[in-house]
């Protein structure tokens, strides 16, 4: 049984030996995460050309997601790497203060814009949430705070809002250069970190068009305040990232299962493709097997409709890279063989906007109610495999294509696997049997297995497909059924 659910995974120092690269792309990974945050843009293209390099090697396409930073809302340094804050003592955020002396009453901040966007009774969030701050009073370019909950703080820390509101923009200027050195990569995707309206979104497509990129626009939900405007933001990405570190801070820990099943499902009814990330299999850092919570959280993904579960220090830092992909690969498995997962009422009561559309959804309905082995979709842009990807199924999409970037996009799409195939023969029946032959090869189908086969009058036209064919494999030489 070919895993429907796609793995993406983080690149770091414990992937750089192509060792390890080779045993992560064996154990599955289907889509590499670029994190922009950290390193150089030259170990970012060696590590992108590295692993294109080397799934080439295996006959593989591995898509590359490049995450931009953000703006990063973080205290500085304190003298000596650390301090201890007391429940009750007083705490000083200040702008103005020296960014390397730090004590355990003040310390500076990076975002110089905090003082106007708290007020007195704000609470603010250190740490992940580690250390809890109430705001007393703000002061020129101190925010004058009460420690709720302490303990131990370190350097560089981020900081939230409980609820939101903060007013940075989703795009700074460490991130418009790395858009063009995303665009130079050719990135299949670029995630936009703290999105907080379609504006955003919007922003970051036109920046990489312009700069010469074709990669899909993922918007990662973050910010509290995303979620009150979240279908506009699905409506212009390509694809949402629950992003559960910063959104599980401002929101509280116990709103985040409710809002990742509802970001799944929207994102699904709206044809936008979803990633579910952060800490899915944290323990996995240092240990060689998952902790049965972790293995829980990535089976209610599965369970609950995600494209694609993540792994982030599990494989940039951890010591078990290559088990972390083979466990998550495991548990992704055997959720898919509950029922609940290959059977579907998408869309049942809703009209089609475009042809190639509804051809998607008469394909899916067919395949799941005809004992269909396989379905081949001839396509150009690949938007035919991902409106089928939203219909559950057990049934595998093959993403047949000639253009490499399709390729490298369908591999976050649940259910689908590229095929290298040139669909601009004009002879149907050739390209039939050249489809029958092409899932045979790779053992897909055979003798007698019923196939659909969606594709165009006009073949190797974008947006042209238009008919369905039912093919029984091995009668008249590929024989199609009507």
């Amino acid at each position: 049984m070919q895993r429907r659910t796609k793995i993406v995974a983080t690149l770091g120092p414990s992937t750089d030996d192509p060792k390890m690269l080779d045993k992560i792309i064996d154990a599955g990974v289907d889509v590499v995460r670029v994190n922009f945050s950290h390193g150089t843009p030259q170990e970012h293209e060696e590590r992108i050309e590295r692993v294109r390099n080397r799934a080439r090697a295996h006959g593989r396409q591995v898509g590359v997601l490049v995450d931009l930073q953000g703006p990063k809302i973080r205290i500085d340094c304190f003298e000596n790497g650390q301090v201890e804050l007391e429940e009750g003592a007083t705490f000083i955020l200040d702008t103005a203060h020296d960014p390397k002396k730090g004590n355990s009453e003040r310390v500076g901040i990076t975002y110089k814009a905090l003082p106007e966007d708290v007020d007195r009774g704000d609470t603010l969030l250190l740490d992940d949430g580690r250390i809890t701050l109430w705001v007393n009073e703000v002061k020129g370019s101190e925010i004058i705070c009460r420690v709720i909950a302490g303990g131990t703080l370190y350097d560089r820390k981020g900081i939230n809002k409980q609820g939101g509101g903060l007013s940075a923009p989703a795009l700074t200027q460490k991130d418009r250069e790395d858009i063009r050195l995303a665009a130079q990569v050719q990135a299949d995707y670029l995630a936009v970190s703290f999105v907080r309206h379609a504006e955003d979104v919007n922003e970051a497509r036109e920046l990489l068009r312009t700069a010469g990129g074709h990669g899909g626009i993922v918007a990662k939900i973050e910010r509290a305040e995303s979620l009150n405007v979240i279908e506009e933001i699905i409506e212009a990405a390509d694809v949402i990232m629950v992003a559960r570190g910063d959104l599980g801070v401002e929101i509280g820990d116990a709103g985040l299962p409710p809002v990742q099943k509802r970001l799944i499902s929207q994102s699904r009814d709206m044809n936008k493709v979803v990633i579910t990330a952060t800490q899915m299999m944290e323990s996995m850092i240092e240990s060689h097997i998952p902790t049965r919570a972790e293995v829980f959280d990535v089976a209610n993904a599965v369970l609950d409709g995600t494209d694609a579960v993540m792994l982030s220090a599990e494989t940039a830092t951890g010591k078990y890279p290559d088990l972390a992909i083979e466990a998550m690969d495991r548990i992704c498995r055997e959720a898919e063989k509950q029922r609940q997962v290959t059977r579907s009422h998408h869309r049942i009561d809703t009209n089609f906007e475009h042809i190639d559309e509804a051809i998607a959804m008469a394909s899916m309905y067919t395949a799941n109610h005809l004992g269909v082995k396989a379905i081949a979709a001839l396509t150009e842009s690949g938007s035919t495999t991902r409106w089928m990807s939203r219909i559950s199924s057990g049934i595998p999409i093959y993403a047949l294509t000639r253009h490499v970037q399709t390729r490298r996009k369908v591999t976050l799409y649940r259910g689908v696997y590229p095929v290298s195939f040139d669909v601009t023969s004009q002879n149907h029946v050739e390209v039939n049997q050249d489809v029958i032959d092409e899932l045979l090869r790779r053992g897909a189908v055979r003798d007698g297995d019923l196939v659909i086969i969606t594709k165009g009058d006009l073949m190797g036209v974008h947006g042209g497909t238009n008919a369905m064919k039912i093919v029984r494999v091995g009668s008249l030489g590929g024989g199609e059924e009507d």
